[in-house]
């Protein structure tokens, strides 16, 4: 081999002899400032005060999630006040057991048994939506008001919200 045709380890290293060691110590010297500066880059990162950005945000998102977790609240609550409030009630709690027994037989139920509550409520219903109101009382001393093909029998003695099952005059009481 000629002078003027060194391998091009030897040129790296500034005319150093050793080859292998000369490129060794040039690639240890890139990896020293490498390492030293991601070193300190994280020992400051760790001992600096923290970021205001940062901090800020982590504020903010926590801000973020209580107000959704209050609106969450918020929504249930009016929900279930609307329900125990609502003026129709008691007429949606006897739609659905006269639903559920059209679903079943076909026909709407010929009697119902409810609570004071829910009466007022069918009969403020009639009165509100000017619908003709066929009251009576029945034989056992009862009340009765039609509603929807269906004769409604109050129950004062049962809870106030109380919407029995339906049954039919043809059929045996359970």
């Amino acid at each position: 081999m000629l002078q003027h045709e060194r391998p091009a380890r030897a040129r790296t290293t500034g005319g150093r002899r050793g080859g292998s060691a000369g490129m060794m110590e040039g690639v240890m010297v890139e990896r020293r400032r490498v390492m030293g500066g991601g070193v300190a880059a994280g020992l400051a990162a760790l001992f600096a005060p923290a970021d205001g950005e940062a901090a800020a945000q982590r504020d903010d998102d926590g801000a973020l999630v209580a107000r959704a977790v209050e609106n969450l609240r918020a929504t249930v609550q009016s929900e279930f006040q609307t329900q125990r409030s609502s003026p129709w009630r008691g007429v949606t709690l006897v739609r659905e057991q006269q639903r559920t027994w059209l679903r079943s037989t076909q026909k709407y139920p010929d009697f119902l048994e409810v609570g004071i509550n829910v009466w007022e409520s069918l009969h403020d219903w009639h009165i509100h939506f000017q619908q003709p109101v066929n009251m009576a009382r029945m034989t056992d001393g009862r009340y009765a008001i039609v509603f929807m093909f269906t004769t409604v029998i109050l129950r004062p003695e049962l809870m106030p919200d109380y919407v029995g099952l339906p049954y039919d005059a043809d059929r045996p009481r359970r």
